[in-house]
């Protein structure tokens, strides 16, 4: 039970350093290599507290699924050009970003649910 509460203190710390950024603030870090997409079906606060957790397993299939991953370019340049506002948390060295506007949704998808940052 211990291990519950752990991660429950580890998601309520990330929650208070989740917030807002706009992309242009992040090109640093994005051209550094350091910028994890979240897919839309994932909670950014999940992620992050895998990542702190140094969860390798639930990462990889994250990973193999498409789920977390690289910011594609095509992705960062729309991202810029509008300079979309995402939600973002740090797990050094990476920043961990997702792109909630209805706008990012393909078609016949519907809003995320389940995700505990509002």
């Amino acid at each position: 039970m211990s291990s519950s509460r752990n991660n429950d203190e580890t998601k309520a710390k990330l929650n208070l350093e989740t917030s807002r950024i706009r992309w242009h603030e992040l090109q640093t870090y994005y051209a550094r290599g350091q910028v994890v997409r979240v897919g839309k079906a994932l909670d950014l606060l999940d992620v992050a507290s895998e990542l702190t957790a140094d969860n390798r397993a639930v990462f990889e299939q994250w990973l193999a699924a498409g789920d977390v991953g690289d910011v594609p370019p095509d992705m960062a340049r729309a991202w810029y050009d509008r300079d979309a506002e995402l939600w973002a948390v740090v797990v050094a060295p990476w920043v961990l970003v997702q792109d909630r506007t209805e706008a990012s949704l393909p078609s016949g998808s519907s809003k995320p649910s389940g995700s505990s940052v509002h």
